[in-house]
C-alpha cells in the first residue's frame, strides 16, 4: 500500500515510518520545514507540510491508500497552551478534511492517547470508558479528549477511521517528551533523581515503542472502522519501574521517596526558569497532577482483534537500559 505518516520524524512516527517501509509499503513522510529529516532513508518519499496547514495535507495525501496521523504536540506544559488546540484538535480536523478530499484514502489510523480514555483511580479501564471531560491534569490531556470526540463523530459520519490509544511508551529512539521513561531513567542513573517519585500510588500502562508500532500496522490491516483500541501494556508505578531497573542492572534501588509536593514545587520553579531560558522543563507542575492519579488499562481487545502482543516489562526495560548504556547516557 501507499501510506502517509504525519509526525514521521518524531519518536513514534519515525519508528512507524521505518517499520512500514520494512514491510514493503510505499511510505510518504510528512515533515515540517523545521524538522530534521536527515534520518529519512532514500526509499521514503518526503512531503513537506504541517497539520495546521490543510492545503499541505491535501497535497501530501494525494494518491495514498492509508493515512497514519501520528503528529501531535505531546508536552505536559507549553508557554503557549493554544498550541495544543492548534496542533492536536485543529490538526486532526485538517487531516479529516484532507482525507475526505482524497478519493484514494481508504483508511485513517489516528494515534490518540490513554489520556483521552481518562484516569482509572482504583480500577483497570478498557475502551468502553469515556473521559468525563470535567477536569484535566494537563492541556495536552484536554486537547486529546476534544480530538477523540471529533474522531468518533467522524466515524459515525462514514469516515474510515480507526483510533489507537498508546499507553506510556518506552524504548530505544529519540529522547523526546514522548520517550519520557528513557529520560527519567537517565536522570535516575546520573544521580539527578535520587529517590522514588512520590509514594508509589501512581499507575501507568507501559508499552514498548515497537509493540505500539506493530499495533498501528495491525490497526490498518485489521482494525474495524470507528473502533477504539488500547495499545498498552503492564500497569505499574514508577516506584516499581525504579526497582526493576535496579534489579536488572544490579544497582541499588532508591532509599527514600521524594514527595509529590516537593516535585510540584520544583516543577513550578522549572516553568519559571523555562520562561527565561526558552528551554522546556523535564518536570513541570502538570506532570505532578498526572502522577496523583492512576492510568491503568486493559489491552485485551487489541490482543483479540489485532493480534497485539506487548512484551513484558522486564524484557523491554532490559533492552532500554542496555541501549542507554551503549549510547553512553547511563552507566552501570
Amino acid at each position: 500500500m501507499r501510506v502517509v505518516v504525519t509526525g514521521a520524524t518524531g519518536y513514534l512516527g519515525g519508528r512507524l515510518r521505518a517499520a512500514l517501509a520494512d514491510a514493503g509499503h510505499a511510505v510518504r513522510a510528512l515533515a515540517r520545514r523545521s524538522s530534521d529529516v536527515s534520518g529519512l532513508p532514500p526509499g521514503v518519499e518526503l512531503a513537506y507540510g504541517d497539520v495546521t496547514d490543510a492545503d499541505s495535507l491535501a497535497a501530501a495525501f494525494d494518491g495514498c491508500d492509508a493515512v497514519f496521523h501520528v503528529a501531535a504536540s505531546v508536552e505536559p506544559w507549553l508557554p503557549d497552551p493554544s498550541v495544543f488546540y492548534k496542533v492536536n484538535v485543529r490538526g486532526l480536523e485538517n487531516v479529516l478534511k484532507a482525507a475526505k478530499r482524497t478519493p484514494t484514502v481508504k483508511k485513517i489510523v489516528y494515534t490518540s492517547s490513554f489520556f483521552a480514555i481518562g484516569p482509572t483511580d482504583g480500577y483497570v479501564a478498557d475502551e468502553t470508558q469515556m473521559h468525563p471531560g470535567k477536569a484535566f491534569c494537563t492541556e495536552y490531556e484536554k486537547s486529546k479528549v476534544f480530538a477523540d470526540r471529533i474522531a468518533l463523530q467522524a466515524a459515525t459520519e462514514g469516515v474510515p477511521i480507526t483510533i489507537v490509544y498508546p499507553g506510556v511508551i518506552y524504548g530505544p529512539g529519540k529522547l523526546t517528551t514522548g520517550n519520557l521513561v528513557s529520560r527519567i531513567l537517565i536522570e535516575r542513573f546520573n544521580g539527578r533523581l535520587p529517590g522514588y517519585i512520590g509514594d508509589g500510588y501512581d499507575r501507568e500502562s507501559f508499552c514498548h515503542v515497537d509493540d505500539v508500532v506493530s499495533g498501528h500496522i495491525a490497526a490498518m490491516e485489521k482494525g474495524r472502522v470507528g473502533e477504539r483500541y488500547l495499545l498498552t501494556g503492564e500497569n505499574m508505578s514508577f516506584k516499581q519501574i525504579f526497582n526493576m531497573a535496579a534489579n536488572i542492572t544490579n544497582t541499588k534501588a532508591p532509599l527514600f521517596h521524594v514527595p509529590l509536593w516537593l516535585i510540584e514545587l520544583y516543577g513550578w520553579i522549572s516553568v519559571f526558569v523555562s520562561h527565561i531560558t526558552g528551554k522546556l522543563p523535564l518536570i513541570s507542575y502538570p506532570t505532578v497532577h498526572v502522577l496523583r492519579h492512576q492510568w491503568s488499562y486493559s489491552c485485551d481487545k487489541a490482543k483479540t482483534e489485532l493480534g497485539y502482543s506487548p512484551r513484558n516489562l522486564t524484557e523491554g526495560l532490559s533492552e532500554v537500559l542496555l541501549w542507554l548504556k551503549d549510547e553512553k547516557q547511563i552507566k552501570f
